[in-house]
């Protein structure tokens, strides 16, 4: 009796743990993560740099964990400047899953304003892994390694300049011919002016892609600048309905404003780096990719578009080049609007086309050249589904997206790409983590 009593409890334990393990490799608990943190920061109107920060943390701490459980992949440690790694696990049996989505909402709560909103989305993805057989031992052990990792990996954050500079003096706008000034409607001050200040994860240094130097201002309507300028002009006057679709699809304006009378209210938008996160998204499913190979992809293109954010963003402040909008209407055209609200930062060079080639390139490094997709990514914001042959097309439209909505100039966004394409290269050859590649 007491043998088939110890069968009958051995059985029904290895049917228990065979229930859970079935589930280890699904990558849902990661894509729901991905797009509940994506609504988070729309919700929450961070800005293309900021929101990059945010998305890049929290996948590094998934990552990292699932190295743990993979041989495929190996760990950023030492890859990435000051990350010294995680900690290891006890030897209480856990779900590396379980721990890689907690670590990652752990460091994503502490980043975001809505941090409730982030718990509620991570105990809603809790409660599937106890729909799928996890037992709550397990998942309480996994929810402890979670947050030892995210932890560790939250003392590495706080050391990347960012809290320092939230204490910097505002910045001065310099007034004189050429030099960025704040834009219609809103006239807003100047977005993350500080951002090179921020500690690179792979580059050495903010500066270390320096573009070339813009044209030189000069209304000279046979120089280059005015050129290029009345390129802009033209264009947007004349826009066909394929050039109007490409740049509202490519918009990604985390606040638009809107004005109505007396009465201001924003319109909240998608981030560029959040729509190429959401194409990292659609390329894994397409490739049914497991929990860490998504995690892989997710944190690949996230360092990327980290990375571009901060080279782009050390540009535009050093050469603080005018806008479209202000040349225009000062010089040529005083009633000429563009197609896209001008975002309130310099325009040298294009942070969409720094920041979609930089994550196009290291897309192709994983899911090859000619990968067709449909990317769905604005059907939430009213936009239809746009499809591509590649990750380098659909990087080339949302470049010049930024030529038909008006707000750059040609050369910005040319060597934007130039810039973009240096950053994912250089990323691609000094950040190993797939033991194969």
């Amino acid at each position: 009796m007491k043998l088939y009593l110890f069968l009958f409890i051995f059985c029904i334990s290895t049917c228990a743990n065979a229930q859970w393990r079935k589930n280890e490799n699904d990558a849902f608990p990661l894509h729901r993560s991905q797009k509940a943190l994506s609504d988070i920061i729309v919700s929450d109107i961070f800005s293309p740099p900021v929101a990059s920060r945010i998305f890049v943390y929290a996948n590094i701490a998934a990552y990292e964990i699932q190295v743990k459980n993979n041989n495929q992949f190996q760990s950023l440690k030492g890859q990435l400047n000051g990350f010294n790694g995680i900690p290891n696990a006890d030897k209480k049996q856990i779900s590396y899953s379980v721990a890689a989505t907690y670590a990652y909402w752990q460091v994503a709560k502490r980043l975001v304003f809505a941090d409730q909103v982030a718990l509620d989305s991570l105990n809603s993805i809790l409660s599937w892994y106890k729909i799928k057989g996890y037992p709550d031992t397990l998942i309480q052990n996994s929810i402890l390694y979670g947050k030892k990792v995210s932890d560790s990996v939250l003392k590495w954050v706080d050391q990347d300049q960012y809290k320092e500079t939230r204490k910097l003096r505002r910045y001065t706008i310099v007034k004189a011919e050429g030099n960025w000034a704040p834009t219609p409607p809103g006239y807003m001050a100047a977005v993350e002016p500080y951002w090179n200040k921020i500690r690179p994860l792979c580059m050495k240094t903010a500066d270390q892609f320096k573009p070339s130097p813009p044209p030189t201002y000069n209304k000279d309507k046979k120089s280059e600048f005015y050129m290029d300028a009345n390129e802009v002009y033209l264009i947007g006057k004349n826009l066909s309905k394929e050039q109007l679709d490409v740049a509202k699809f490519w918009d990604c304006n985390p606040f638009f404003l809107n004005v109505n009378g007396h009465m201001n209210y924003a319109t909240k938008k998608i981030s560029p780096g959040a729509h190429w996160i959401s194409i990292a998204g659609i390329a894994c499913k397409m490739k049914n990719f497991n929990y860490a190979q998504s995690c892989f992809a997710y944190t690949s293109t996230c360092i990327a578009l980290f990375d571009a954010f901060i080279s782009c963003w050390d540009e535009k402040y050093r050469s603080n080049y005018i806008r479209p909008e202000t040349f225009i209407n000062s010089n040529m055209d005083e009633n000429w609007q563009p197609i896209l609200q001008t975002p309130p930062f310099p325009e040298y060079p294009s942070g969409h086309s720094v920041a979609s080639t930089s994550a196009a390139y290291v897309l192709t490094k994983i899911f090859g050249d000619n990968f067709k997709f449909q990317d769905d990514t604005e059907v939430d914001f009213g936009l239809p589904i746009r499809g591509f042959t590649s990750f380098d097309q659909a990087a080339k439209e949302a470049a010049i997206s930024r030529l038909y909505g008006g707000i750059h100039y040609r050369p910005a966004i040319e060597n934007g790409q130039i810039q973009g394409r240096s950053i994912g290269e250089y990323q691609m050859e000094n950040v190993k983590m797939k033991k194969s590649m």
